[in-house]
């Protein structure tokens, strides 16, 4: 018994001092003398891979060890509310402490405000070039992954600032199929390539009849009603990027006519909404529930769908997951990175966005786990936007040999910029309004005119999109989405959903009365 329990003792002792022994051996070993601050919405695959790569890397370079802390507040909408917060107590706290100037409204609506020219005579103004020539910070180095439109926003706010031009930028293109690959004045790159498209479950297909939907179009077909998963746009700007491509697909189809494709794609958002379970705030829940059966299909960024996909592959190579880019109903845009004004170790920022557009650190987001130069641990499934690793000799160790963006951009529509860019914010709030906050009522008479075999008078009040048609996007919401004052956002929202609760209503009732 003496013997029993002095072993149980020793065991005990293992438990606790064994780990404060690795972890002090571990301190000793790699201590860090470098730190790099990133906020990214990046997932741990990612992170992971691109930490163990850029810390190995630099200690080779450099002799130093570096600690890279991720920060993850969330969605490139959740890091892009962090980012203007932070920045405007740091710039709050620069202009009443360091210039001894007074805090008001107007310094506040200013000094990150696009519109405002720096060079004039005005309160305003001076609140603005007070920013772009401080050095606030908000305690972060880099922003890494999300949209360029996302990128392109807190640039054009002052919060990026110029890298410097590296050599990198010589082997990729500015544009490609409409899309910006790098920022002209050097604020934001691109460091991967990622499309929009549909992630599907074979087993939960099979379940309500459907063969693997190919096309937007697909989605909206009665039989996949409550089985369609959904981000949304308000939330996520992958989600929000999805609806645009959709929209432009259809702008496309109706001879480049802007009007008419918006209206067909308004037609079409919402019928695919009134198909949906839900709404999710998270675009990564989406390949989730998909792939667990909850749905049976949803809008998914490309690499969430191939990634999901490599992860319940089967032994024999299949998989109940399937992604597809829909053919003339996507395009492939930057995933960049960018430097934060203020950054806390600059030089470090720099090396790292150097690494990434390197082709050792390219080859991270499409090689096979243990290719030479490739993933140690998780097969990525991104695309990389370096266009020499697209060569046919590095084939046998891609993971995806058969998806080439560059010739992708040949063969299908470009994209325009200039039918949708500028309402991008505008879709979200459109499908906020018009699918999102009355869904329950939406639901209810999608499945009436289901039910009832769509009878023509109920039918065309529910495809009637009047309200939001795109000479009332861009004559009426744009602006109020643009306004200083807040609550004619709230108003018109409140008045949209109204209308379209009310409509939706009207819709169930003249359905179930069969007409």
């Amino acid at each position: 018994m003496l013997k029993q329990s002095r072993w149980v003792v020793a065991a005990l002792i293992a438990v606790i001092l064994i780990p404060v022994l690795l972890r002090s051996r571990q301190t000793v070993s790699k201590p860090a003398e470098e730190t790099l601050v990133i906020v990214t919405p990046h997932n741990e695959a990612v992170r992971y891979e691109f930490d163990r790569a850029f810390t190995a890397a630099h200690f080779q370079r450099t002799g130093r060890h570096v600690r890279i802390d991720w920060r993850t507040p969330g969605g490139t909408s959740e890091i892009a509310r962090y980012l203007a917060s932070t920045y405007l107590g740091a710039f709050q706290y620069e202009w009443e402490s360091r210039l001894r100037q007074p805090w008001n409204a107007e310094v506040q609506a200013a000094f990150d405000n696009p519109k405002i020219a720096p060079g004039e005579a005005t309160l305003a103004a001076r609140a603005r070039k007070g920013f772009l020539e401080s050095k606030v910070g908000c305690g972060i180095d880099l922003f890494f992954g999300g949209g360029s439109f996302d990128f392109a926003q807190q640039a054009s706010a002052g919060r990026l600032v110029p890298f410097g031009h590296l050599d990198a930028l010589r082997a990729i293109p500015q544009t490609m199929g409409g899309e910006l690959y790098w920022d002209p004045q050097g604020r934001w790159v691109g460091a991967a390539l990622s499309a929009f498209g549909i992630c599907s479950n074979t087993d939960a297909l099979e379940r309500i009849g459907a063969d693997v939907p190919q096309r937007w179009s697909d989605l909206a077909a009665p039989r996949f009603s409550g089985a369609i998963a959904l981000a949304d746009p308000t939330q996520s700007g992958s989600a929000a990027k999805a609806f645009e491509m959709l929209i432009q697909q259809q702008i496309v189809e109706a001879g480049g006519d802007p009007v008419e494709g918006w209206k067909r794609a308004m037609m079409l958002i919402r019928r695919i909404a009134a198909n949906a379970r839900y709404f999710s705030d998270s675009a990564t829940r989406i390949v989730w529930d998909v792939e667990a059966g909850d749905a049976a299909a949803g809008m998914a960024i490309d690499f969430y769908g191939r990634f999901q996909s490599e992860a319940v592959r089967r032994p024999d190579g299949g998989s109940r997951l399937h992604y597809v880019t829909p053919v003339g109903g996507s395009s492939f845009g930057a995933d960049p990175v960018g430097l934060l004004r203020g950054a806390p170790s600059p030089e470090l920022a720099r090396a790292f966005i150097a690494f990434v557009l390197s082709p050792e650190g390219q080859r991270l987001w499409n090689w096979k786990v243990g290719a030479p130069g490739g993933p140690t641990k998780y097969a990525l499934r991104r695309l990389p936007i370096l266009p020499e690793l697209y060569a046919p000799e590095f084939d046998r160790f891609r993971s995806d040999p058969e998806v080439n963006p560059f010739a992708w951009a040949k063969e299908n529509p470009p994209y325009h910029p200039e039918w949708t860019a500028t309402l991008f914010r505008t879709i979200a709030f459109v499908i906020q309004t018009m699918a999102i906050d009355p869904h329950e009522e939406l639901r209810e008479a999608w499945g009436a005119l289901v039910s009832a075999g769509f009878p023509p008078q109920a039918t065309g009040l529910f495809d009637d999109v009047s309200a939001v048609d795109y000479a009332t996007v861009t004559s009426v919401i744009k602006p109020a989405l643009g306004s200083a004052q807040k609550m004619d956002q709230t108003r018109l929202s409140k008045e949209l959903c109204d209308r379209f609760r009310a409509q939706y209503r009207k819709v169930t009732a003249l359905a179930r009365a069969g007409r």
